[in-house]
């Protein structure tokens, strides 16, 4: 898919907004990090433990900086943009910190923070300017949202072909009938009237609820009929996809209505979404819970790699001309990461890690190609379990150690959300192309665990937070403008 389409007035902005970007940056740069994924991929959380980690310093042993002793140190501070809302981080911290800990709310809105960091450069001259600063603005949204960017390259009609599509596919009569009941019951060529509009919308917005709680959660926008904000039950969100006709088209039918809202959605909702946002960043992390499509089966393996090819596809990539660069910004790295790596034995995490490159081949490539560094890593932000062994069978077996969130179930057990145990996981497989070939399902013991019951304090009282290769992560999206 290509990248979306822009006009001539979105260009214009785009290059106004990094002109007063590149402005403000003269004496400290600003480097600008996309948090992105698709939804329940951790990047909540995963931006909680950068910022946590940066302000106290934490085991970041990978993070060259600290580990060569030139991080000085880093703080909070106002965000330029005073119509983005605020990141919560301080009580996203205190959900972790909290007794017994609960993992923060998921991502509902987009919000922004920045951490100014102090460091000495490694550079021959540091010695003669003294001590550097770097501004990181971090930009969080709903993993929903991601999904609305190939849209930008679609008709209604094109649209509606492929949604109707998905919704026909064998298996899928369970999430997507009583929609396409509703669908079958109204003629797209009738005189346009808003209670049809809205019975096909509420319709729709179900089978779209439902797919994601049964797992098939990738491919499936619009994202914000899910999560609406204040644009619920309005005309933007009041559309759904529609068969289109072989007779000729009035305007004034159903068809029509749903066709004009569908493109009021892309240009009011979308494309500013993308140009104000998507098309300012720097840097770019892909969070993507590998794990969960795996549990959920051959299907939703498949769907997520359409998804992460079509998402991709809509990012900025590649080195910017050095005389645009006050105008054009470029994505110049990625990290695409999978993550939960908590929830497999590490010694399935070089697996996990091939698991995902095979997902994210294709999107890789096109990057690589713009002339973009990929990198794919496994990793736990935040470290919910510990490791240890059982013998089962005269057969030692290596194990998760931790505590399931209430109301998780595995083999008829359904557990309080206080109760600490030992899980065999299960293992991934060797090779990551058997999971395309035949549809080979995995089977895991795959149940979400509790935060860490007790945090770690440093010398200051500071908590820690664990952590699976957050380290490496962090040095790979920063460490090279702190060298």
């Amino acid at each position: 898919m290509p990248q979306p389409p822009t006009t001539i007035t979105d260009e214009l902005g785009i290059a106004l907004a990094n002109l007063a970007d590149s402005a403000s940056g003269v004496l400290t740069p600003t480097l600008r990090l996309g948090v992105t994924g698709l939804s329940r991929a951790g990047k909540t959380i995963f931006i909680t433990a950068l910022v946590h980690n940066l302000l106290t310093q934490g085991r970041l042993p990978g993070f060259a900086p600290l580990a060569d002793g030139r991080f000085i140190g880093a703080k909070l501070a106002e965000y330029p943009d005073a119509t983005i809302p605020r990141f919560a981080y301080e009580q996203h911290l205190a959900a972790l910190s909290a007794s017994p800990p609960i993992w923060p709310e998921s991502t509902r809105r987009i919000s922004q923070l920045r951490i100014v960091l102090k460091f000495q450069s490694a550079k021959w001259w540091a010695g003669m300017t003294g001590p550097a600063t770097l501004n990181l603005d971090i930009v969080d949204y709903p993993g929903e949202w991601l999904l609305d960017l190939p849209l930008l390259g679609l008709s209604f009609a094109e649209w509606s072909a492929e949604a109707l599509e998905r919704a026909q596919r064998p298996g899928s009569g369970k999430e997507a009938g009583p929609f396409l009941q509703t669908l079958a019951s109204i003629d797209p060529l009738k005189q346009a009237s808003d209670p049809d509009a809205e019975l096909l919308a509420t319709a729709f917005t179900d089978y779209l609820r439902r797919s994601r709680e049964h797992g098939a959660l990738s491919t499936l926008p619009p994202g914000r009929f899910l999560l609406p904000g204040d644009l619920e039950g309005s005309p933007a969100l009041t559309f759904a996809p529609l068969p289109r006709p072989t007779q000729a088209i009035r305007g004034s039918s159903l068809y029509a209505m749903l066709e004009h809202r569908y493109e009021a959605y892309k240009d009011r909702v979308v494309r500013p979404f993308f140009r104000d946002h998507f098309a300012r960043l720097d840097r770019q992390v892909v969070l993507v819970d590998t794990l969960r499509a795996l549990n959920a089966g051959p299907a939703a393996v498949a769907d997520l790699e359409t998804a992460l090819t079509a998402v991709m596809a809509c990012f900025r990539q590649g080195e910017a001309n050095p005389l645009l660069r006050p105008f054009v910004k470029r994505i110049d790295r990625i990290l695409f990461a999978a993550t939960k790596a908590d929830h497999v034995h590490h010694t399935s995490h070089d697996r996990l890690e091939a698991i995902l490159n095979r997902l994210v081949a294709n999107a890789a490539r096109r990057a690589q190609f713009a002339g973009a560094q990929t990198r794919s890593l496994a990793l736990a932000a935040v470290r919910a379990t510990s490791e240890g062994t059982i013998r089962e069978n005269g057969e030692t077996l290596a194990t998760l150690i931790g505590t399931p969130i209430a109301g998780e179930t595995l083999d008829g057990v359904t557990y309080d959300g206080k109760t600490e145990i030992a899980l065999f996981p299960g293992d991934l497989p060797e090779r990551p192309d058997s999971l395309f070939e035949d549809g080979t399902p995995v089977a895991l013991n795959f149940l979400r665990f509790t935060p860490p019951q007790k945090l770690e304090r440093n010398t200051a009282g500071e908590a820690v937070l664990p952590h699976i290769r957050f380290d490496r992560a962090l040095d790979y999206l920063i460490g090279d403008w702190m060298a």
